[in-house]
């Protein structure tokens, strides 16, 4: 649309849709109020007086009191409290990267049965990693990465 500036001059009787719309100058059209869109909100929802209680529907239950524990487990299990499951997770993680990152390598030591001595350095640090988030005491009383281990690096032979 071109500014009203450069618009060709036709003469009002030639269109009169121009005319009406070119009949006021557009400071005076600037100047006129606009009309609000909706009414306010404030008239839609009237203050509650003071003296009146708020009152549940008749059939809305009681609210329940709010308990110290939850009585179920958390939906969402990244949260939950648990340091089984936290280990049992990040030992998973850190061997899944391992076939993630090699998976040649893998294929390979799966067909020659030589795993154990092609990611000997990889599990080592992946050890270290997992003791050093889990603790070293609760790393040796679990079988949580040999688990993962034999599951998904091996493919669920029994390897290490």
């Amino acid at each position: 649309m071109r500014p009203a500036a450069f618009a060709p001059r036709v003469p009002a009787a030639a269109n009169p849709a121009a005319a009406s719309r070119t009949a006021t100058p557009v400071a005076a059209r600037a100047a006129t109020p606009a009309r609000p869109l909706a009414p306010p909100i404030a008239a839609a929802f009237p203050p509650r007086p003071a003296s009146a209680p708020l009152q549940r529907p008749a059939n809305e239950p009681p609210p329940r009191p709010a308990s110290p524990t939850p009585s179920r487990l958390p939906i969402n299990p990244f949260l939950a409290n648990d340091p089984n499951a936290k280990a049992r997770r990040l030992s998973r993680a850190l061997i899944s990267d391992l076939v993630t990152y090699f998976p040649q390598r893998r294929d390979e030591g799966l067909r020659e049965g030589t795993l154990r001595e092609l990611f000997r350095d990889e599990i080592k640090k992946s050890y270290e990693e997992y003791v050093g988030q889990v603790g070293r005491e609760f790393a040796e009383s679990t079988s949580h990465f040999q688990e993962a281990l034999n599951e998904i690096l091996a493919g669920g032979q029994k390897i290490f």
